[in-house]
């Protein structure tokens, strides 16, 4: 009889996998055509609303999935987690697929060109937002120094020195808002006469054909139809991306992955994979195309660079957003990073910044992108967490997370 029951469990188990894995791939397939439904309708908006406003909704329609993500996970509580998947996120967009594009484009050319005047802000944006993290990590390292004092009983992780980092957090919140709506009034009206109707001295020939092309082209769709459609695809995008999260979990705890390299790693690569499968059939059709045609097509002068854009609005906008939506739902989300997580964004930002730093890139540089991403995945494959920020994150008290802290610390 006992052998029964554990053939029949054995059986329970495997179905109860099948079905796991199952649902995984039924989401992972079903968040691209809903991705394609951003691009197209995000496209469409760009033509009614202009080159800025349109660059704009494009690049948030491409973050939706990974903010869906973020928003789930503070509705669940599991705000390290949380964190580690913002961090993914911008280091994702910052290195490994810039790289790609860097490395993909640049194959046939010297060396491709970037808009001059965005890559000069996107550095001072990109460095004040991973600064507004450092700021929050030093003051807890120089907390924890001067409270312990030699003392083994001291530590600065308590109620009242969590609700100092939750008012700080908030203040940081708003002022990063402030900055990047700054930034984009900026971008779609220069200072000057008559700035935001001539083109700005220095742009690439393509950048302004390619402005010419939009304003010529005419909408496919009327724009509350294509608002509608947007709508609807947000919603449903939102319910794909929990059942997506849900069977990603359960293969983290079934295959005893470490929480930091699942939110760095695992989970934006997850959240990106549809959009990515969509860019590797598009290289791979256009690459049979060269092969096969006599007359190839003229390398692309114009590097894509929309990532980076992607990463400095989840920086300035995102990461403010869901820490006040912490504080609205009544949640202890607070911009205090792990001290490894802060570190890689600071290393990040510090490459992409150099590469960059002239406007022009290269495939060495999309290759050197690529292999800092891939030296951050495999120092993060050990990396555990730090303790003290994972009990000052807890829905609980800090009282109550220091005592379950002791079972649960890795």
């Amino acid at each position: 009889m006992g052998s029964w029951d554990h053939f029949c469990t054995y059986v329970l188990e495997m179905l109860l996998f099948e079905l796991i894995y199952f649902i995984f791939s039924v989401c992972f397939l079903a968040i691209i055509p809903l991705e394609k439904l951003f691009d197209w309708g995000g496209e469409q908006m760009a033509m009614y609303l202009g080159k800025d406003l349109g660059d704009l909704v494009v690049v948030t329609l491409n973050n939706a999935v990974e903010a869906t993500l973020a928003i789930i996970l503070l509705f669940r509580c599991e705000l390290k987690l949380l964190q580690s998947t913002i961090t993914g996120v911008v280091l994702l967009h910052l290195l490994l697929i810039p790289g790609t594009a860097f490395f993909t484009g640049g194959a046939r050319i010297w060396e491709q060109q970037l808009h001059p005047h965005r890559s000069q802000l996107n550095h001072t944006l990109l460095t004040v937002g991973v600064l507004a993290l450092t700021i929050p990590a030093a003051f807890f390292a120089a907390t924890d120094t001067n409270n312990n004092n030699g003392s083994e009983n001291a530590t600065a992780t308590t109620d009242k020195v969590r609700d100092d980092f939750l008012r700080i957090s908030r203040g940081f919140a708003v002022i990063l808002l402030v900055i990047y709506v700054g930034s984009r009034f900026y971008l779609h009206d220069p200072p000057g006469a008559n700035n935001a109707f001539a083109p700005l001295p220095g742009i690439p020939e393509e950048v302004l054909r390619r402005e010419r092309e939009l304003e010529e082209a005419e909408p496919e769709v009327n724009p509350w139809a294509c608002l509608i459609l947007l709508a609807i695809t947000v919603a449903l995008m939102g319910v794909t991306a929990e059942f997506l999260v849900d069977s990603i979990e359960f293969v983290r705890k079934q295959h005893n992955i470490e929480e930091e390299w699942f939110g760095i790693i695992l989970l934006p690569i997850v959240s990106f994979s549809a959009d990515a499968t969509i860019a590797i059939t598009f290289f791979i059709r256009q690459s049979l195309k060269a092969f096969f045609n006599d007359k190839p097509q003229p390398p692309e002068n114009l590097a894509q660079a929309r990532a980076i854009d992607m990463s400095i609005q989840f920086l300035l906008f995102w990461m403010p957003f869901v820490t006040l939506l912490g504080w609205w739902t009544n949640k202890p989300m607070s911009m205090l990073f792990d001290l490894f997580e802060v570190t890689l964004l600071v290393g990040a930002c510090f490459l992409v910044n150099y590469v960059t730093a002239d406007a022009k890139t290269n495939w060495a540089e999309g290759t050197i992108l690529i292999a800092f991403y891939a030296m951050i995945g495999l120092s993060a494959w050990y990396y555990t967490g730090q303790n003290e920020v994972r009990i000052m994150n807890a829905c609980t008290s800090v009282a109550l997370a220091l005592v379950d802290g002791v079972d649960d610390s890795h």
